[in-house]
């Protein structure tokens, strides 16, 4: 098998290895190349080759995502690694388990003029959890000339280290670095960068590798309960009459069934769950802004809870956020292993447990059930609500609220739904989805930068079909992800086209005027069409009802391509539609 010759690519390789990361997205360079070699000529690795940086950093997001396992980037040098950043700081907000593996050039050819160079060490910031700079192995210099050597020691650093005897064994330093920085991305959930400088030449190859790593100890998270913190808790559980928990992003099938019927069975506890939450039960509370939207400030006051529990990631919904920093509960509990957002800046405790774990130990401690009509209430409001939603949805005409209705109620059982950002998300929070669908967003900076880049990585690596629905603006922002030559022939997408950011008639502005219509609105004509052509997907047009249904009869039948759909809405009227539906289920 071949290796690079450079000791220190194969150290990256081999290590990687040794940490089951199998997933490498490469982009392809020449300053990357002995990271190229060692990772694509290894049948251990599932290798994927896609051009755009931006576009890769996002694919390999959908793939962790879904495996909830670190993938590596590989990259060349200079601003290759920038257009990382938009993924890596979703990756970051959202606990997604990134590996940066840069290259990078020597230290003494850097800030010299040298082209395709930059400041590599410590650009991503605080938006990694580790970052490091391995060194370059002296292996690679013993071959060279004094005359070559020569340029290594116009680093000062370098050189009084290396006179003074004090650099430490460079394979020992780069081992520890690398094994440190893979460990925190799996234990710790979250993105970290490895910058490795090569130097010439790049290219050679040997068949038999020339490094031997030291045995290492793969680490795992280990979750310790304090006993006294729990039965803290239990004493203002047990008074509370009015318990609200609020659920983020989570996996599907992060909660045992057990704990979430035990829940479900307290009259005092209100379950409020976003479409990205993958939770179902008959007596929880999906679309929210159904719930909160309509109310006044009388409604607000019964609403407001004594105790609010909150568990998984950020939260889509901005009015339940307004809400709760406006009446604020008296106790808010926040369950997560790693950290804790203090969103409604009432913030008293952070339990730094997996939800399961702290429901393990908490609610079988939980004696008895506080006598309460806070949930009777707010399912007959939640009853009435729906009714409205249902008779709403008969009266108004052909736009983006009735395109969401009809293309949700069409997603294929047992599937995934990504789902694009702005509007889209928004639209979608307010229809009760079916249980066997699980739903994803890049919730972390809610970015419309690479939902289709996630969408397609979480194609290639989740085992059902997912089709992913998305806005105009998003989904020609992030058009380089159709250049990908890993696209499942099931995978559809659906354009909501409203010829604009529609979303923004919805917030304060002076809309309808040639100011907003180009510096906030963007209204364009583009079309998805030519995009399917130039990429091999199955292109289907539909600006009415009738042809909407029509084309989603046949829209997830087997097919030799994907596919894409794109649906024209009149954009004027989308706005009227979506506001008067919050007064019409007042």
């Amino acid at each position: 098998m071949k290796h690079s010759k450079i000791p220190l690519s194969q150290t990256v390789v081999t290590l990687c290895k040794t940490h089951n990361i199998k997933h490498i997205v490469i982009s392809p360079g020449s300053r990357n190349a002995p990271l190229t070699i060692g990772f694509s000529y290894d049948d251990f690795f599932k290798c994927y080759s896609i051009v755009d940086e931006r576009c890769a950093a996002f694919f390999a997001l959908g793939i962790a995502q879904q495996t909830q396992e670190p993938v590596a980037l590989v990259c060349t040098s200079g601003s290759a690694l920038l257009n990382y950043y938009p993924a890596i700081s979703e990756a970051f907000y959202s606990r997604i388990p990134l590996v940066i593996l840069s290259a990078d050039r020597p230290k003494h050819l850097i800030d010299i003029g040298d082209g395709q160079t930059i400041k590599q060490k410590n650009v991503y910031g605080e938006h990694v959890l580790y970052s490091t700079n391995l060194k370059l192995d002296l292996n690679e210099d013993k071959s060279k000339s004094k005359e070559e050597e020569l340029p290594i020691f116009k680093s000062i650093e370098n050189k009084l280290e290396h006179l003074l005897g004090l650099q430490k064994d460079i394979q020992t330093y780069n081992e520890s670095e690398i094994h440190d920085a893979l460990t925190i991305a799996k234990v710790k959930s979250a993105p970290v960068h490895i910058n490795i400088p090569f130097d010439e030449p790049l290219y050679d190859t040997v068949e038999e590798l020339t490094i031997k790593p030291k045995p290492f100890s793969l680490k795992s998270r280990v979750e310790k309960v304090d006993d006294f913190e729990i039965n803290s808790l239990l004493d203002i559980w047990h008074n509370a009459k009015r318990k609200m928990i609020l659920v983020g992003t989570l996996q599907p099938n992060s909660i045992e069934e057990q704990w979430l019927q035990q829940i479900a069975d307290d009259d005092s506890i209100l379950v409020f769950t976003e479409t990205t939450s993958n939770l179902h039960h008959q007596d929880f509370f999906p679309s929210i802004d159904k719930i909160i939207a309509p109310l006044e400030d009388d409604d607000f006051s019964l609403l407001q809870p004594d105790i609010l529990l909150t568990f998984g990631g950020l939260i889509v919904s901005k009015k339940i956020k307004a809400f709760l920093r406006s009446y604020r509960p008296e106790h808010h509990w926040h369950v997560d292993y790693f950290n804790a957002n203090d969103t409604f800046f009432c913030l008293e405790k952070h339990i730094k447990l997996s939800p399961n774990t702290f429901f393990e130990a908490f609610l079988p401690k939980v004696t008895h059930h506080t006598k309460s009509t806070y949930k009777a209430s707010w399912l007959a409001i939640r009853q009435k609500r729906r009714k409205l939603h249902e008779v709403y949805l008969e009266s108004v005409v052909f736009s983006d609220f009735k395109v969401f209705n009809t293309v949700l109620k069409s997603i294929p059982k047992q599937s995934q739904l990504q789902v694009g950002n702005s509007s889209a998300i928004r639209y979608t929070q307010l229809f009760q989805l079916r249980k066997d669908i699980s739903v994803y967003c890049n919730r972390g900076t809610s970015g419309i930068d690479g939902s289709t880049s996630t969408a397609i990585g979480a194609a290639t690596a989740h085992h059902q079909r997912v089709t992913f629905i998305t806005g105009d603006l998003s989904f020609f922002y992030d058009s380089n992800a159709l250049w990908n030559n890993y696209i499942p022939k099931n995978f559809r997408i659906i354009v909501v086209n409203n010829q604009g950011g529609g979303i923004f008639r919805i917030l304060p502005g002076h809309k309808n005027t040639e100011n907003f219509d180009t510096y906030f609105e963007t209204k364009h004509n583009l079309t998805a069409k030519q995009l399917c052509e130039m990429y091999g997907f199955q292109y289907y047009k539909t600006s009415n009802e009738d042809d909407l249904n029509n084309a989603l009869e046949s829209f997830y039948a087997n097919s030799k391509k994907p596919k894409l759909l794109e649906v024209f809405t009149p954009s004027t009227i989308n706005d009227k539609i979506l506001l008067d539906y919050f007064r019409f289920i007042k």
